[in-house]
């Protein structure tokens, strides 16, 4: 072990720092130095969904170590950004803190916001000033294309919301959804893949419109319906075993029995 490091009962975030920095030091680790910000973008992405999932499972010990691990990122990313002498962890602790002030001042000013509800529209506004957006459109815009497709519909149509350009209620996007189904099926008669491809697009931008109204989050409810697809699935394959059917020599009809069995 580096004489400069023993170890510890207990660490805190300077000693991260300093594991970091030794890390991607000239004698520090082959992996570590070669690493750059894209190199590890997926890293980031994969480490948020262990957050995620360790919430979901209300796993506390799990969700001690993933946040760590998020951590790890935030604080790698930054040494990358001190190593180029643009900003370091304590310009980005600095950042947030001032952006958490501005947003908030009903706390740290004099503006009163006794609702949820003006809390965030004075944070839409503050938010709109401080990123230099002046239309609806730059709010839409800024939403940003590597966020899920199902996340990144509910959002681009949140804030066009906001600018009062929505359906009145959940029967309007309802029926949008069989508009679009019906164009889908239009566009695969006529055999055009980039029209399919379109429509199959809208369909599903309709869909999470529909899902927006109903208050329910697309992406876990799509989650859900896989969830859900797997236990079908496995029992389906448990009943194909127990009556001695070769699953893949099995016709569609058969399964399609099972299925209905297994439903029920």
């Amino acid at each position: 072990m580096n004489q400069d490091f023993t170890f510890k009962s207990e660490y805190n975030i300077d000693d991260l720092l300093q594991i970091m920095a030794l890390l991607r030091s000239e004698n520090g680790c082959p992996w570590d130095k070669q690493q750059t910000h894209a190199s590890i973008r997926n890293n980031f992405i994969e480490e948020v969904y262990e957050v995620a999932d360790a919430i979901d499972r209300e796993d506390n010990a799990a969700l001690r170590e993933e946040l760590g691990d998020v951590l790890l990122q935030v604080v790698f990313h930054a040494q990358i950004e001190k190593e180029k002498q643009s900003f370091d962890f304590n310009s980005v602790a600095d950042g947030i803190c001032k952006k958490l002030i501005l947003r908030h001042p009903h706390i740290f000013g004099d503006t009163v916001a006794k609702t949820t509800e003006k809390v965030l529209d004075n944070w839409d506004k503050i938010k709109m000033q401080e990123k230099g957006q002046e239309t609806y459109t730059d709010t839409l815009k800024s939403v940003p294309k590597a966020f899920p497709g199902l996340l990144r519909a509910a959002k681009v149509q949140k804030r066009a919301a906001k600018a009062n350009f929505d359906w009145e209620d959940v029967y309007e996007p309802l029926l949008k959804v069989g508009e679009e189904l019906s164009e889908l099926e239009d566009a695969m008669e006529n055999g055009c893949p980039c029209q399919v491809y379109e429509e199959f697009g809208d369909l599903l931008f309709a869909a999470v419109n529909v899902s927006r109204f109903l208050k329910i989050d697309a992406e876990q409810a799509l989650q859900s319906a896989t969830d859900k697809f797997i236990r079908r699935f496995e029992k389906v394959e448990s009943l194909v075993k127990d009556r001695g059917i070769d699953m893949k020599e099995a016709s569609l009809e058969e399964l399609d029995a099972l299925w209905d069995e297994v439903k029920q």
